[in-house]
Order: C-alpha cells, then sequence, then structure tokens
C-alpha cells in the first residue's frame, strides 16, 4: 500500500508539472514507473491513455486562456500523426540510441536557461517544409518512444522564434493529443487495468488538471519556461538512466 501511494504521489507531481507546460507526460509516467521497478510495458497503452486525458486538458486550459494559434501546430500534425502510427510499429528498445536521445536534449535546455527574460525577439513565420520535416521526424519518435513529442515540439517553437513560451504550450498540447492517438492506434499492446494502477493514474490525470490551470492561468511567461527546462530535464534523465 505504501509503495502503491509512493507512485501515486510522485505521478500527481509528473502531471503538474508536464501539464503546466502543456505536455502529457508520458516521459515522466515511465521514468517514475521505471524507478519503482514497475514493468513499464504493461501499462504502455494506459501511459498514451492518460497522456491523451493530460494533454487535453491542459490544451482546453491554454485555449480558454487565449494562448492557442492553430497555425503552430497544423503544418507539423500533416506529417507527426501517420509517422506516429508508423514509429509506433517499431518501438526502440536500445540502450545506445536512448542515450544519445536523451544527451541531445540538453542543448534545448542549455538554450532555454540562456534566453534573456527582458529580451522580446520578433516572431517568426514557421517555414512550412522545414516544419514538415521536423513534425516527420517528432511523430516517429513520438510513435517509436511511447509519447506524444511535445517535448521535443516546445522547445523548436520557442528557439525558433516561432512561438512564446504559452503559445508553444498550447500548439503542443494539441500535438501531443493528436500523436498520441497515432500511436495508440498503431499499438499492438492491449489495455490492463488493476486496482493499483486506477490509483496512480487517477492521481496523475488529478495532477494535470490542476497544473494546466495554474500553467495556463497563473504562471508568468518566464516561469512556463523554466518549468519547460525541468521537464526536458527529466526527460533526458529518463532516457539516459531508465530506459
Amino acid at each position: 500500500m505504501a509503495l502503491d501511494i509512493s507512485i501515486a504521489l510522485s505521478l500527481f507531481l509528473v502531471g503538474f508539472l508536464y501539464s503546466s507546460v502543456g505536455h502529457g507526460g508520458a516521459s515522466g509516467y515511465i521514468a517514475v514507473l521505471s524507478l519503482f521497478a514497475i514493468p513499464v510495458a504493461t501499462y504502455k497503452p494506459l501511459i498514451l491513455i492518460l497522456n491523451i486525458i493530460v494533454a487535453g486538458m491542459a490544451f482546453y486550459q491554454f485555449w480558454r486562456s487565449g494562448y492557442f494559434r492553430w497555425k503552430l501546430c497544423r503544418t507539423f500534425l500533416i506529417t507527426s500523426i501517420p509517422c506516429a502510427f508508423i514509429g509506433s510499429k517499431f518501438p526502440i528498445h536500445g540502450n545506445i540510441y536512448n542515450i544519445l536521445l536523451g544527451l541531445a536534449l540538453v542543448l534545448p535546455m542549455i538554450k532555454l536557461l540562456g534566453v534573456n527574460p527582458e529580451v522580446k525577439g520578433e516572431k517568426k513565420e514557421i517555414a512550412i517544409m522545414p516544419a514538415l520535416i521536423i513534425g516527420a521526424v517528432i511523430g516517429a519518435l513520438s510513435g517509436m518512444l511511447n509519447i506524444g513529442g511535445g517535448i521535443f515540439l516546445s522547445p523548436v517553437l520557442i528557439l525558433l522564434s516561432w512561438a512564446n513560451a504559452k503559445e508553444a504550450a498550447a500548439a503542443s498540447a494539441l500535438f501531443i493529443v493528436l500523436n498520441s492517438f497515432g500511436g495508440l492506434l498503431g499499438s499492438s499492446a492491449e489495455i490492463n487495468i488493476t486496482s493499483s494502477s486506477a490509483l496512480w493514474f487517477l492521481m496523475a490525470a488529478a495532477g494535470g488538471f490542476m497544473g494546466s490551470y495554474w500553467g495556463s492561468w497563473r504562471f508568468p511567461q518566464i516561469t512556463v519556461r523554466y518549468l519547460l527546462t525541468a521537464v526536458l530535464a527529466i526527460a533526458s534523465c529518463k532516457l539516459i538512466f531508465f530506459m
């Protein structure tokens, strides 16, 4: 029982943190289950379902607060959804690949921390061809890693000056929902719900509800950017140490 409570509280925190930046939290849920030696493969479909629920709540809150811009995600979605479906057919298990991917997240973390919050750069229009290519790559990675892909899209939107932190959160939330659907449709794993997992994921959803509210309505832009950096750090550690 104590173990179930510890896992549930950890997932609540992950849900709060990730949803505050428009993410579903799949990489965080996988990290927590790995830390507690829970066989993640058993819960992969449930993680994607929870990803859809939490990211869906985040999208609703950021949309209500006026930060959603359809143009920020539509081009990416054209290629990401089918690639997420295809990628789910080829799940990644290689530790070397995951280590390299985790290390790759360090660069946007450093860049996000180095962005001066007082300097507001002019936003740029999204370039269609690069966005299509980026969408395809992120979609494929999302399917293979059993995540929604927002962990990659958010820093891309911010670092390329295509969106501010909250606009990136809103776009990433919808991106995650649709890519998670694509990955779920392509997955052949069975859905297995136990009394323990029901408690865990209910707490994660509760954290997602609260986090999405605070991220969209309460936290300032700079706070959301720093939270995004923290989320990237968690995902990086998960890929390097817990796969």
